[in-house]
């Protein structure tokens, strides 16, 4: 049997439980083998966000994933530098599995911006697109999809579509809430807790 692939791409500046819990939804609901957290080095719709570094963050996801043997980490997009485009990335992973079934996790809220994505036409010719209604959100917007995709596909997509509970976390508003002094206790796993807090991290008194 083929492997099927999940493949998570993001900043995860910071990872958080939201992250955590949509990864594990769609491992169970598709029978996904293995999710693999994709770090951006940096996010072309994100150039002027990013506030930890490329070491802390590496850090922080492998303790978020690291009790979980079907989480795995790619730092291919850090490795490579400069602006990290899902295409590229997705391209070396066909290439290096060739018998795999590839499947792209993404929010709801990411269907806003597909088309300022690169080649977003070729890239779900190689990957299938799984689209998770998130806190906040609510249903996925299936029309953004249809210029990328045919109808056929398109209808196995909204088919298949994985169903989450709905938790309203995002990394900006957790760093909104620690640069205001509050908790992000139970937002984000124990241990990403105790490395932003060690580090200082996503402070404004104290360089990143």
């Amino acid at each position: 049997m083929a492997l099927r692939l999940g493949i998570f791409g993001g900043s995860f500046d910071p990872i958080h439980m939201g992250h955590l819990l949509l990864a594990e939804i769609c491992r169970d609901s598709l029978k996904l083998d293995r999710v693999r957290f994709l770090i951006a080095n940096v996010s072309p719709l994100k150039t002027d966000r990013q506030v930890a570094s490329n070491k802390d963050r590496i850090e922080m996801v492998k303790l978020a994933i690291g009790g979980n043997p079907d989480f795995e980490l790619d730092t291919r997009e850090m490795d490579r530098g400069g602006i990290s485009y899902t295409i590229d990335s997705v391209r070396a992973i066909a290439s290096e599995n060739p018998d795999a079934e590839l499947f792209l996790l993404m929010g709801a809220d990411v269907l806003v911006d597909l088309a300022k994505w690169r080649e977003p036409t070729e890239l779900f010719r190689m990957i299938t697109p799984c689209v998770i209604a998130r806190g906040g959100v609510g249903e996925p917007q299936w029309e953004m999809l249809r210029p990328y995709l045919d109808s056929k596909t398109l209808s196995q997509v909204i088919e298949t579509k994985v169903v989450a509970p709905q938790i309203e976390i995002s990394s900006s508003e957790l760093k909104a809430r620690i640069r205001r002094g509050q908790t992000i206790r139970y937002q984000v796993p124990p241990a990403v807790e105790l490395v932003i807090r060690e580090k200082n991290l996503y402070r404004l008194d104290v360089p990143s």
